[in-house]
C-alpha cells in the first residue's frame, strides 16, 4: 500500500522541479489553454496503472468544457487562481500554493481567474485509457 504512495510522492517532487525549471509562459498572454504533458509512465508497483503529469496554462477568465477522467486527478496551483466546479458539489476556489483533488470519474470543469492560472496536474488511471472524456461525447 505504501509503495504506490511513495512512488507518487517521488514523481510529484520530480515533476514539480521539471515544471518550475521550464520557461513558463505568462498565462495572461495566452489566447487559449496550453496543456503540455511532462511525463507519462507506468506505475511499477500498481499493475495496469499509469501516471501522467501535465503543465497546464490557462488564460484569464476561461472555462474548460465539462469532462471527467478515467482515474483520479491531483492539481497543484503554481500561479494565479482557478475555480474547480464539481458536478453536484459546487465550486472550490484555489490559489497559488493550493492543491486540489478530482475524484475518480467525477464530472467537473475549471474556470481561471482574472490573471489566468498555471497548474501542475497529476492523473493516475488505467493504462491506455484517454486522459479526458468530454461530457456529451
Amino acid at each position: 500500500m505504501w509503495k504506490p504512495l511513495v512512488l507518487a510522492c517521488v514523481l510529484v517532487a520530480g515533476s514539480a522541479e521539471t515544471a518550475l525549471s521550464h520557461d513558463v509562459q505568462d498565462p495572461s498572454t495566452l489566447q487559449k489553454p496550453n496543456i503540455r504533458d511532462l511525463l507519462s509512465t507506468s506505475l511499477e508497483s500498481a499493475e495496469g496503472l499509469e501516471v501522467i503529469v501535465s503543465h497546464v496554462a490557462l488564460p484569464a477568465n476561461v472555462t474548460l468544457p465539462m469532462h471527467w477522467h478515467p482515474g483520479e486527478e491531483f492539481a497543484y496551483i503554481l500561479q494565479g487562481s482557478v475555480t474547480l466546479i464539481l458536478e453536484d458539489e459546487g465550486e472550490h476556489e484555489a490559489f497559488a500554493g493550493d492543491v486540489g483533488v478530482v475524484p475518480l470519474k467525477k464530472v467537473h470543469t475549471a474556470r481561471s481567474g482574472k490573471e489566468g492560472a498555471t497548474i501542475l496536474v497529476f492523473r493516475v488511471h488505467e493504462a491506455g485509457e484517454p486522459g479526458r472524456i468530454l461530457v456529451g461525447d
